[in-house]
């Protein structure tokens, strides 16, 4: 597959283990090595999830995310007619900076907002524990796992999120032993880079001081194509 290019848009998918695709959010890249693929976005970024989901996001119900939860673990989630039950969206308040290692369980991302003084600050690191990447023509494709580490800009305090959720989702059967097995390992894995200052945080003073340029432009979503194949490592 590919490498892609900075400044190409790319699209991020989680895909369940039947193929349907479950969300999409648009990015810029910035970077693409060996050790990760690095992207961002700003607000006005285009997404699609499922509307139960984003209905969930808007209204602040962890009741109707746990509903969401249990289409997930049902992989059926379409409308009447067969079509993707994706609703339109765009990517809100934050700018974000994102890096996949192409192996890793896991994504580090950075979220800037507002400073008191017109420009942007890092408000925390956020570690999102998810499939490893699976290359596309247009991205790649993963699977968010429901569990996230939370992290203060100084990289000195840390905090799990959503471990309930996480809970859930291992009781529905969507994160499977030898996927939580997996989790279990990148959780410590991430602890290790975070107290030995390596990967990213070896770098965390440079990125903390990165901005999205105004003259970028806002990434958009391809139109919607039928689903590929599950993103479920062998």
């Amino acid at each position: 597959m590919r490498g892609f290019e900075a400044g190409e848009t790319v699209v991020r998918r989680d895909v369940h283990r039947t193929g349907r695709v479950w969300s999409e959010q648009a990015l810029r890249v910035l970077a693409d090595t060996d050790e990760a693929l690095v992207t961002a976005c700003a607000p006005g970024a285009e997404a699609r999830r499922p509307a139960l989901y984003a209905r969930a996001r808007d209204e602040g119900d962890r009741s109707v995310r746990a509903e969401a939860f249990e289409a997930l673990a049902t992989g059926e989630w379409e409308l009447a007619t067969g079509e993707w039950e994706l609703a339109d969206a765009v990517w809100q308040e934050t700018d974000l900076l994102l890096w996949k290692p192409p192996t890793a369980w896991f994504s580090i991302n950075a979220f800037f907002v507002s400073d008191n003084e017109g420009g942007r600050r890092l408000r925390n690191w956020y570690v999102n524990f998810e499939h490893p990447t699976r290359r596309s023509q247009t991205g790649f494709d993963t699977l968010d796992l429901a569990v996230d580490l939370v992290i203060t800009p100084d990289l000195a305090g840390w905090e799990w999120k959503d471990e309930d959720e996480y809970a859930h989702v291992r009781r529905l059967g969507i994160v499977s032993d030898t996927e939580h097995r997996a989790v279990d390992d990148a959780r410590a894995q991430v602890l290790a880079m975070l107290a030995e200052r390596t990967g990213v945080f070896a770098q965390a003073e440079r990125w903390a001081s990165w901005a999205w340029k105004p003259t970028w432009p806002t990434p958009r979503l391809p139109r919607p194509t039928a689903a590929t194949e599950g993103v479920v490592p062998s």
